[in-house]
């Protein structure tokens, strides 16, 4: 069975750091690109990062550029997001998803496989 399971979310300052992880399992790991999204109340679900196969490529939103760092470790078949700087902004369920292509337009719709998500809040 193929999953993705994520934690590490929770209660931060503004300011504050987080890391999340996603524990892929039940398929190649390395196989497929992965990325991370968020959505937060009343709002769609949006693009965070993105990584490829090797983690030798990551992309970004412009509000994770420069605080986010997206990165995994094949061997353990995990997926990071490390998030410094937060803001009351940033306050979300965090998914990790995957697909087979790294290139393109990274959208919540284009995606195979999601985990359930995690939640991160960010007081003021």
């Amino acid at each position: 069975q193929e999953q993705l399971v994520e934690s590490g979310g929770g209660l931060v300052q503004a300011g504050g750091s987080l890391r999340l992880s996603c524990l892929a399992s039940g398929y190649i790991f390395d196989l497929y690109a992965m990325g991370w999204f968020r959505q937060a109340p009343g709002k769609e679900r949006e693009f965070v990062a993105a990584i490829n196969w090797s983690g030798g490529s990551s992309k970004y939103a412009d509000a994770a550029k420069g605080r986010f760092t997206i990165s995994r470790a094949n061997a353990k078949n995990t997926l990071y997001l490390q998030m410094n700087s937060l803001e009351p902004e940033d306050t979300a369920v965090y998914y990790c998803a995957r697909r087979i292509s790294y290139a393109g337009v990274w959208s919540a719709g284009g995606m195979d496989a999601w985990g359930q998500g995690t939640l991160v809040t960010v007081s003021s």
